[in-house]
């Protein structure tokens, strides 16, 4: 692994932005908020100390009292906070045991899905949250410009009532357009075939899984290459299904209207094609039962052609450099659907900043995290202060640069990482980018800022993801009467579709069966379903 990639490479986790930058300078421009005075730009945000109490679930690297971020940040801010951090496995129960006995912390933070759309619209109705709408403009501007440049975000958590009761993750890194990690093809099985382009529809992808199996592309003399694998079929629908038009197993919109893809003519296309393709042994026999580490096996042996990862060479075992011989997998076409699409991340994450009741300053609060929305903050959450992940310095020319800080290399970056920062293994309210010029360099003199690989990936998802991505649909609220009249049957229906697709594509259940498979998914009120969803989307609409 090359120290060049050590600050530059996005994307392994959608919390790491392995750079970092300055701080604001000091404000007097004031405004009351409660018994603070809180400023509404620069540091300190409060004249007078303040302490507030802040919930989190903890990842167990550190403890955050400790965390050299949060000490510098409470200095410049003149806010001290009381850290309640259970592990991540409790966090979800301890939420809402706090919910339940009223005895809540002033700040919730990070929380993720343990703060579910369905408990922001319950406790927000009830009082328990702060609706934070109001305060945006003046107390949270860089959020507040996030929102203006992109209507979708105030659109996605905004509940059924009109209003903001969190805020959320925000991801702009090249690779959050991913839905989930893509597919890719073995490099060198295409050199060894002599393919110099990729399937576009689903036919070519077809004839060239049908060489993989037939020409010993891994040239070791046995027929045990494994054309296209997945682990059952997680990530490969997800890429697969919009060959035929389709771009989630659940409710998806066409323009306005909201409809149920596992009913639709266009999914059984896809499984008359699935099935065709694990009939002639292209798609793995394992597929349905083999677990991920079983998958990777098969990659370090060389024995597969096209499989799901988020890097290829987490499967393969080759190096780094090496993996870009191994192309992202194309969007296709097909007959049902002669126009490319692909699912696209709404790269936000709902539900990682919350203020409750308790709260002494909604305002100063908002402040405090309103500054890791702009560039400067996010890059200091993901990397601290000065002296811990980097040091300035000057290069040749007398310019300032930031540089690698001694004894940070590649192998223990991201642990000493964990050790200063809440932005490691959570989703941290904030913004994160493929910011290059802020990348921290080997010495004052390296001109590299981004690693090859990382351009290679970036061009890949600009070319096959970026062109032909489209949000399936919209995160939405459902107001308490649609969560009921659904919520029995969400699950319901997931599970029978889920263990259906498997049926029908392994051939358990013929395709002949398809009529009846509709109507029974017709009898587990998709209707009602179906229904809401369309409402909900509506509203979404509306909430800009």
């Amino acid at each position: 692994m090359k120290l060049s990639r050590l600050f530059s490479i996005v994307g392994i986790s959608a919390l790491t932005v392995l750079a970092l930058a300055g701080c604001g300078s000091a404000s007097n421009k004031t405004a009351s908020s409660g018994d603070a005075k809180v400023a509404t730009s620069g540091f300190p945000i409060v004249e007078e100390p303040l302490t507030m109490s802040l919930m989190a679930p903890s990842v167990g690297a550190a403890n955050w009292n400790d965390m050299a971020t949060l000490k510098d940040y409470a200095k410049k801010t003149n806010i001290k906070l009381k850290f309640n951090t259970p592990p991540s496995s409790d966090f979800s129960t301890k939420l809402n045991l706090a919910f339940a006995s009223q005895d809540l912390p002033d700040i919730i933070y990070a929380a993720g899905s343990a703060l579910t759309p369905a408990n922001e619209v319950s406790y927000g109705k009830n009082g328990q949250l702060v609706p934070l709408e109001k305060l945006i403009p003046k107390y949270a501007p860089n959020f507040n410009k996030l929102m203006k440049e992109n209507p979708m975000i105030r659109q996605s958590i905004t509940t059924p009532d009109g209003h903001i009761y969190a805020l959320p993750y925000i991801a702009k890194d090249t690779t959050a357009s991913w839905y989930i990690g893509p597919m890719w093809y073995n490099g060198e099985w295409l050199k060894t075939l002599g393919v110099k382009t990729l399937p576009k529809t689903t036919d070519e992808l077809y004839a060239l899984l049908k060489r993989f199996k037939n020409e010993d592309p891994n040239g070791n003399g046995k027929a045990d290459d494994i054309p296209l694998t997945d682990v059952k079929m997680n990530v490969a629908r997800i890429w697969l299904m919009p060959a035929f038009g389709l771009l989630t197993q659940d409710v998806q919109n066409d323009g306005d209207k909201v409809f149920y893809t596992p009913i639709d003519k266009r999914y059984k296309a896809y499984l008359t094609y699935m099935h065709k393709l694990f009939a002639e042994g292209l798609l793995d026999k394992d597929t349905f039962s083999q677990s991920d580490d079983q998958k990777k096996a098969k990659g370090q042996a060389d024995r597969l052609g096209l499989f799901s990862d988020y890097f290829s060479y987490f499967t393969t075992g080759r190096t780094v450099d090496e993996s870009m011989n191994d192309p992202m997998f194309q969007p296709l076409t097909s007959p049902e659907s002669p126009k490319a699409i692909v699912p696209m991340n709404p790269r936000i994450n709902r539900g990682d900043f919350a203020i409750t009741k308790n709260n002494p300053s909604p305002a100063a609060s908002l402040r405090w995290v309103d500054y890791f929305y702009s560039k400067k903050g996010s890059l200091y959450l993901n990397q601290g202060p000065e002296g811990y992940m980097w040091n300035y310095a000057k290069n040749s020319q007398g310019d300032k640069v930031k540089v690698t800080a001694k004894g940070i290399t590649d192998e223990n970056s991201e642990d000493k990482r964990s050790k200063i920062t809440p932005a490691y293994g959570l989703t941290a309210p904030m913004l994160t980018a493929d910011w290059d010029d802020a990348a921290v360099r080997k010495n004052p003199d390296d001109k590299i800022v981004v690693s090859g690989f990382t351009k290679w990936v970036r061009n890949e998802t600009k070319e096959k993801i970026d062109p032909y991505g489209r949000i399936p649909y919209p995160l939405v609220y459902l107001t308490k009467d649609e969560q009921d009249s659904v919520a029995s049957s969400a699950n319901d229906l997931k599970t029978f579709v889920e263990e259906s697709e498997a049926k029908f594509i392994t051939g358990v259940t013929p395709l002949s069966d398809w009529d009846k498979y509709v109507k029974t998914i017709k009898g587990m009120n998709v209707d009602q379903y179906v229904k809401v969803y369309q409402a909900a989307y509506d509203r979404w609409k509306k909430a800009n």
